[in-house]
């Protein structure tokens, strides 16, 4: 079995196809046409080391804080989303755009399937036993390209913490968790995620309203000469 045979034939081009979508992608992003620092393949993993403006976000980060039984305000919006940069994430890939991931993903699956078919499959004797034998390369070599993976993330994070950063503008539309008992136009306090961290934040309202600890509010504007972000109930 040569390697052209190979790289053409079962499991080996599954991983050629979608290498060869990957290779397309980068050619887009050279030439501008695909946003590569928003992530390219549209989820953002979050900032495992990004900067982030906790000063004018008016608290600091603290997961402890977040109540267990409490909603979260992202449920029910981009739950599939959240879930694969949840997972990406637990498997140490955060911190860089998922376009960097997911073209590592596939070249170092592309590469381990290709040497281990071109090395087991003709040692198998019938095609049956083959195609059993390919499924099982085809498994082994993306579990094998996660923990790889990883590991080449690990120094491309600070490349990427400024395009991941999150700005006080960008925390403006988004949903937020009351944390205190009541908000008014001079206090209150919520919590707003981002990615896969939750960021403390102040936060005021008209009044009177009926925010209360643990309702979901909509960030409206951010008031950059107090620091502070205004909301409203949500509808």
């Amino acid at each position: 079995m040569n390697l052209l045979a190979v790289l053409t034939g079962y499991p080996t081009a599954i991983y050629t196809v979608l290498l060869g979508i990957v290779l397309v992608y980068w050619l887009l992003a050279i030439l501008g046409l695909v946003d590569f620092e928003g992530g390219g393949f549209g989820v953002d993993l979050g900032d495992a080391g990004g900067e982030v403006d906790l000063g004018d976000a008016g608290g600091e980060m603290d997961p402890g804080d977040a109540s267990p039984d409490s909603p979260h305000p992202l449920d029910g919006e981009a739950d599939g989303e959240v879930s694969l940069a949840s997972r990406l994430v637990a498997f140490g890939l955060g911190g860089v755009p998922i376009s960097v991931v997911v073209s590592l993903l596939a070249f170092i699956s592309w590469f381990v399937s290709a040497f281990a078919s071109l090395w087991i499959l003709p040692l198998v004797p019938t095609e049956i036993l083959r195609f059993v034998a390919g499924s099982g390369i085809l498994v082994a070599a993306f579990a094998v390209a996660l923990p790889l993976a990883a590991l080449c993330v690990r120094p491309l994070r600070g490349l990427f913490a400024k395009a991941n950063a999150i700005s006080n503008a960008s925390l403006v539309g988004r949903e937020c968790r009351i944390e205190t008992g009541s908000v008014d136009e001079q206090f209150g306090h919520a919590v707003v995620w981002g990615g896969s961290e939750e960021y403390h934040i102040r936060v005021v309202a008209h009044t009177p309203n009926t925010l209360k600890r643990y309702d979901i509010a909509l960030i409206v504007d951010y008031d950059e000469a107090a620091r502070v972000y205004r909301v409203a109930a949500k509808s």
